[in-house]
């Protein structure tokens, strides 16, 4: 284990794609280019707050101050930059968007991989527009909390290194209904092999910049994506098979743990299919396909749990125009969308197997899984406690869950009995309770508890984040110290609070 210092640093984006070489943060057009240059905001009193010793270990570091990952003085080798891209915000085309508030130092080379260390929340960009580049406690509690639980979810993420306090107050409208207040500014550093979204190519090909758009493309293959090449139609059309594939399965694992991501635009989508950008997430707690976190998306439910799936496909086919303009045969591109469908539909049915216990789940098991589905609407029901519950069950009776239910007088008893009865018959009352075990975690980061987490935060007890840190490293394991505080329904007083039952982009 070294230091920060003894890293090795690369910058083959800078290197590679075209970019914009002045230095600062005032928001401004940057047409034509894939970066800026830019240096974080160094903060006035920096204290390391939260650590991912797993994450470390794989950068090999050892835990140093908070001044470096809170924005403060640079390494030798470091050339922050700031990353062009555009997107579709809401279905809309937003035009230029860009790293706002994420400032990435540069890549870590390791014997297997290359890694992007960023910091989100250190500072203006050229792509802050009206913003300050800042981030807050409460938000970055539940980033840094949030990818670290999903990794050992199993669902495809970013992932967390540090959560550092800046010493300095950042006003925010948390709900955008006129009244801002300060709060604690902090810095979370996040790593992925790149933050290359689907936002990336799309700007290009908005200005009609297909000379950057190729060498964007170029140098995503080449560093990414080695076994893929964009020479020709079948090459380009093979490479974003693979994004929509990853895209895929994320998303089925995000419906297999009850995770909605709140603001599915496409420069929150990653070409690794790496679940990006943690804002107004939510973790079911009733079981309600139409609920969505985010306040901003209240009228329409654009991202909404149960249209997590079509989102991912809509957003596949708007980065497959970007690349449209290379190709010689566009019609080929539907294959793409096609192989999406079928791909999303073979991880559902196997993750639907598993949470059911189902060794060879068939076409025919489809009928069961509607037919739950609609059961699990027709009352207020936990879906973490009542799938985890389901996997330890002897007998096929519904007073066995009764527990999972929020009012157990209003069960419909004698159709879940028959739907019991049906799943076990199907099962020959053998179901695969490891492999349910497997994919029905009994932990998970649901809002109420990462809210207990940043109220004592903002009280300067961390211990509360360190304790759920703790607990979501092993979320399928039955930790019976931990059953009687967290493997719980949510609480009332949290069914209408900000932050629990709501949330904004406002971070």
């Amino acid at each position: 284990m070294g230091s920060l210092e003894t890293l090795s640093w690369l910058n083959r984006f800078l290197d590679e794609t075209p970019g914009d070489r002045e230095i600062g943060g005032e928001p401004r057009q940057v047409p034509g280019v894939c970066w800026s240059k830019v240096k974080p905001t160094e903060p006035p009193q920096p204290r390391l707050r939260l650590w991912s010793d797993e994450m470390a270990e794989r950068l090999g570091i050892v835990r140093p101050n908070g001044v470096i990952l809170g924005g403060g003085a640079l390494l030798e080798g470091m050339q922050p930059y700031a990353q062009r891209y555009g997107g579709h915000q809401f279905g809309n085309w937003a035009n230029q968007l860009g790293d706002g508030r994420a400032i990435t130092l540069g890549e870590v080379e390791l014997a297997d991989e290359v890694l992007e260390l960023q910091l989100k929340g250190a500072g203006k960009t050229p792509y802050s527009r009206f913003a300050d580049g800042k981030a807050v406690l409460r938000s970055s509690i539940r980033e840094f909390l949030c990818s670290e639980a999903m990794y050992h979810l199993g669902v495809p993420t970013t992932r967390a290194l540090s959560l550092v306090t800046t010493g300095e107050v950042v006003v925010r409208d948390m709900l955008y209904d006129g009244n801002p207040a300060p709060e604690i500014g902090a810095v979370v550093c996040r790593v992925a092999p790149s933050f290359i979204r689907f936002g990336s190519f799309q700007i290009h090909t908005a200005d009609g910049n297909h000379e950057t758009l190729v060498k964007l493309l170029k140098h995503t293959i080449n560093n990414h994506f080695p076994e893929h090449n964009i020479d020709n139609d079948e090459g380009i059309i093979s490479w974003l098979k693979k994004v929509a594939e990853t895209t895929a399965e994320m998303i089925a694992h995000w419906m297999r743990v009850g995770f909605v991501h709140g603001v599915m635009n496409t420069d929150n989508m990653s070409i690794h299919g790496l679940t990006i950008d943690y804002g107004p997430y939510g973790w079911l707690e009733n079981y309600d396909p139409n609920w969505t976190p985010n306040t901003t998306d209240s009228s329409t439910r654009r991202y909404r749990y149960g249209q997590q799936a079509q989102i991912g496909a809509w957003n596949i086919a708007r980065l497959a125009e970007a690349v449209a303009p290379l190709m010689d045969d566009v019609q080929s591109l539907y294959s793409v969308l096609e192989h999406y469908e079928n791909k999303y539909i073979e991880y559902q049915n196997t993750m639907w197997g598993l949470k059911l216990g189902i060794d060879d789940f068939a076409e025919a098991d489809e009928a069961l899984v509607i037919e739950l589905d609609g059961l699990l609407q027709k009352v207020e029901t936990d879906m973490t406690i009542f799938f985890r519950m389901l996997s330890t069950i002897e007998s096929p009776e519904i007073g066995l869950l009764e527990s999972s239910f929020y009012d157990k007088n209003t069960i419909p008893t004698d159709e879940w009995n028959e739907w019991l009865h049906k799943w076990w018959k199907r099962v020959n009352s053998k179901p695969n309770q490891e492999a349910m075990r497997r994919a029905n975690p009994k932990y998970v980061l649901r809002n109420w508890m990462a809210q207990l987490a940043i109220d004592a935060a903002e009280n300067e007890d961390y211990t509360v984040c360190e304790e759920l840190f703790t607990l979501l490293k092993q979320p399928y394991d039955e930790q019976p110290e931990m059953e009687e505080k967290w493997f719980q329904k949510r609480p009332e007083w949290a069914r209408h609070r900000v932050g629990c039952s709501m949330l904004s982009c406002s971070s």
